[in-house]
């Protein structure tokens, strides 16, 4: 596994280069992990796939250039998204890519596929929030009061931590979401990481008849994969849009939300085989 940068006018995009594979596939994952998440798939499918593990925005090592309140509430496009990973693509000789996606990466896939999709062959999705966020999450980041709400929260020291235990007892969220969640908000600078990853990203926010009509008329092959445990993000959340993409597999495997592991890797490579 080899460390990289990709640099343009707005970030400073870090990330992990593994497998040698001749097809390439650019990975995207879930929050409060990092580039590294996907390391696991390496053992079988290295030899078909070269990896790009992305430490996405307000994670680990990748920074925007200007970190500033106003910066990031003004968010960042699909449009200025796709543009970005084309500029990747280019500086890296990658003409065609496929997607594997966990969680909040999924919103990076969607978003690709609905803006960039004549480079894609294939995409991954696991747990794919984006086919259905909480409305809790969409009021803090999509509505001007959520906003207000969430910067408030997120900015003191106690906000966050007393939101959560009510989500909680009003069972928003369960008790694996919510200790998830705390040790995702333990210091000051966790909470304004949690803050603007919430508000910047808030316009990757899927247009489902878009991704179902890109996906179909390139006929780029889908795999969108649930856990049976998850209480998040089941499975039902994707019947109002996976049954309509033509190249479309949906699966539920034996996991929680949690479910990037070994068995994970040996279960995609499986799907792929088997397609």
């Amino acid at each position: 596994m080899i460390e990289h940068y990709f640099e343009d006018e707005r970030i400073i995009l870090h990330y992990y280069k593994f497998g040698t594979g001749t097809k390439n596939m650019l990975c995207f994952h879930g929050y409060g992990m990092h580039g590294k998440q996907f390391k696991v798939v390496e053992e079988s499918l290295g030899k078909q796939y070269t990896f790009y593990g992305f430490d996405l925005f307000f994670h680990k090592e990748t920074k925007l250039k200007d970190q500033s309140l106003e910066v990031v509430k003004r968010g960042i496009s699909k449009r200025e998204l796709g543009k970005l990973f084309l500029g990747f693509c280019q500086k890296n000789d990658i003409n065609t890519f496929s997607i594997l996606a966990y969680s909040m990466g999924s919103h990076f896939a969607t978003s690709l596929v609905e803006e960039i999709p004549e480079q894609i062959e294939e995409v991954f999705i696991a747990a794919p929030s984006s086919l259905k966020p909480g409305k809790f999450l969409r009021f803090l980041s999509g509505n001007k009061v959520g906003n207000k709400l969430l910067e408030r929260l997120a900015l003191s020291d106690n906000g966050m931590t007393n939101l959560l235990s009510i989500l909680k007892k009003t069972r928003v969220i369960d008790q694996q979401a919510h200790d998830i969640l705390l040790k995702e908000i333990a210091t000051s600078e966790l909470r304004f990481s949690f803050y603007a990853c919430t508000i910047y990203l808030r316009f990757l926010n899927l247009d489902a008849q878009k991704f179902i009509d890109k996906l179909n008329q390139h006929q780029i092959k889908s795999i969108f994969i649930f856990g049976e445990r998850d209480k998040s993000y089941p499975a039902k959340i994707g019947l109002s849009v996976i049954p309509k993409i033509t190249h479309a597999q949906q699966v539920v495997v034996n996991e929680d939300h949690n479910m990037i592991n070994l068995n994970f890797g040996r279960t995609l490579s499986s799907l792929l085989h088997d397609h």
